[in-house]
């Protein structure tokens, strides 16, 4: 290879060089066996840059994503061989390669798999699995592997042509039936194996049963032994972020919604209990996420029995759900808004089942008003919101805002006569004292003033007839803000005038 123009891989290398680089990549692209130097190169490590590493994986993912079927049998399995080779070389290695070099290796991986799996390399995992075996380097290229593997076939971010759909179609098909039972076992014993010594290696495994539990059979995952497994990962400081979010993919699959209701009781009986001592607002918000997804989990198996006629089960669903509400409200009402936001689709989603009821018990209107005022309070800015400056912190609050102002809208249309009373009751009591109230209270309780004109029902187009206690309490209101904005255009009439 031409080591001149390799110097401009080098990130600190000058702008000549890096072009000359640039060029000398195209020329190996179209070049017919520029790809078996790079083959031979990273099979036999003649390179120790890392930069001329990730090129010549580079050169192979060009050679495999567009000529591929130019190759002879005996190139393509010379391809195969050198990535065997390269794999067997990162258990003996003294250093593990760069992070970026492994995950392009397992690119490469993964596009020779798509390329190959259906036809001549049905063995590619368990050729893997019989190089790696538990050996931790081995293992952490053989779960990047799977996520490599997992991009290619699902990555909805990816825009695939009809074609490739099609093949992806065939090729979870097929995995499902010749090898994914052998590679949950893996993972399974992988996660046996180094939960206790190593967090990273734990960790990356629990994404990619997180990752593949959206597309396999749930029932070689949701059993009692991986369950368990994750169930005591949340008690544990460094994994329970990634068993939290590993949960959620598991919740969020779908299944019948007995079972689903089964499943999530079961998870509830243990993770209910890790909210009350836990004060990490990194692991809470995942954790909100954890529960958002088991309550709308529920909420649609209650909503699949009420359809098939079931009251009896839907009945012990709607239970269940009713169960959750007192945490999702310790949730919703938590002082970090990303855990609060994180709780909101549940939290919509139970007052759509409210509105459906014909009647309320005592306890679900107290859920409603619980609700109502944790809105509220979470509407009010916080004292570190700079009005001044507005950056990425102030623009997520304004979006948050939006969220609670579609729980505020939803919740008019459970309880509108609750509703006005709650927001009347909190205005009047703020702006009786508007002088020596804090500007975000003040400026929360007109604005719930506005929200509550948007939410309320009209009649025919207008707010201030039909209900009268409903205009009489409008009117009220908007009189009193008038006031006070009379008094501020009379104080800059006096201002200007001095």
């Amino acid at each position: 290879m031409d080591e001149q123009a390799l110097l401009g891989l080098n990130p600190n290398a000058d702008a000549d060089f890096r072009q000359r680089a640039l060029a000398y990549f195209e020329q190996l692209k179209i070049s017919q066996d520029a790809w078996q130097v790079c083959a031979e190169a990273l099979a036999q490590s003649i390179y120790s840059d890392d930069h001329i590493k990730f090129f010549c994986f580079q050169v192979l993912e060009h050679q495999i994503k567009f000529k591929y079927s130019e190759l002879t049998e005996v190139q393509q399995q010379l391809i195969r061989e050198t990535l065997i080779t390269w794999l067997q070389a990162q258990m003996l290695n003294p250093q593990p390669e760069k992070t970026f070099i492994r995950n392009k290796a397992a690119q490469v991986f993964a596009l020779l798999f798509v390329t190959e799996y259906l036809t001549k390399w049905p063995k590619f995992f368990f050729d893997i699995l019989s190089v790696v075996d538990l050996n931790p380097r081995g293992v952490d290229m053989y779960l990047r592997i799977l996520m490599a593997v997992d991009a290619e076939l699902v990555d909805r971010d990816v825009v695939h042509t009809s074609e490739e759909a099609r093949r992806n179609t065939l090729l979870k098909d097929t995995m499902r039936e010749q090898c994914i039972p052998s590679l949950v076992e893996s993972w399974y014993q992988i996660l046996q194996n180094y939960q206790y010594n190593n967090s990273e290696l734990t960790c990356q495994c629990l994404e990619v049963v997180g990752a593949y539990v959206s597309w396999i059979d749930l029932s070689l995952i949701a059993n009692e032994r991986f369950i368990n497994m994750l169930l005591g990962h949340m008690s544990v400081e460094v994994l329970r972020e990634e068993a939290c979010d590993c949960l959620f993919e598991i919740v969020n699959k779908g299944m019948d919604p007995i079972d689903k209701t089964k499943l999530v009781e079961s998870l509830c009986q243990v993770l209910q209990y890790l909210f009350l001592q836990e004060d990490d607002v990194d692991f809470l918000a995942r954790f909100s996420k954890l529960v958002n997804g088991m309550g709308q989990a529920l909420i649609a198996s209650w909503t699949k029995l009420i359809k098939n006629g079931d009251m009896k089960s839907a009945q012990d669903t709607l239970q269940a759900i009713e169960a959750k509400v007192s945490l999702m409200l310790q949730l919703l009402i938590h002082e970090d808004d990303d855990i609060s936001s994180n709780i909101i689709g549940f939290c919509y989603d139970y007052l759509h089942i409210l509105k459906q009821l014909s009647a309320l018990s005592d306890q679900q209107k107290a859920n409603v008003e619980a609700i109502m005022l944790a809105v509220m309070k979470k509407l009010t800015y916080d004292e570190e919101y700079n009005f001044e400056n507005e950056g990425e912190d102030e623009a997520m609050f304004v979006e948050y805002r939006k969220q609670l102002k579609l729980l505020l809208d939803r919740l008019a249309q459970v309880s509108p006569e609750l509703l006005l009373a709650s927001v009347r009751r909190v205005f009047n009591t703020t702006l009786q004292n508007w002088q020596t109230t804090r500007f975000m209270e003040v400026e929360v309780a007109i604005r719930l003033l506005y929200m509550l004109a948007e939410a309320l029902p009209v009649s025919h187009g207008a707010h201030f007839s039909g209900d009268v206690t409903k205009a009489t309490a409008l009117q009220d209101m908007m009189r009193t803000v008038s006031m006070i904005l009379f008094f501020f255009s009379l104080l800059i009439k006096i201002l200007h005038s001095e």
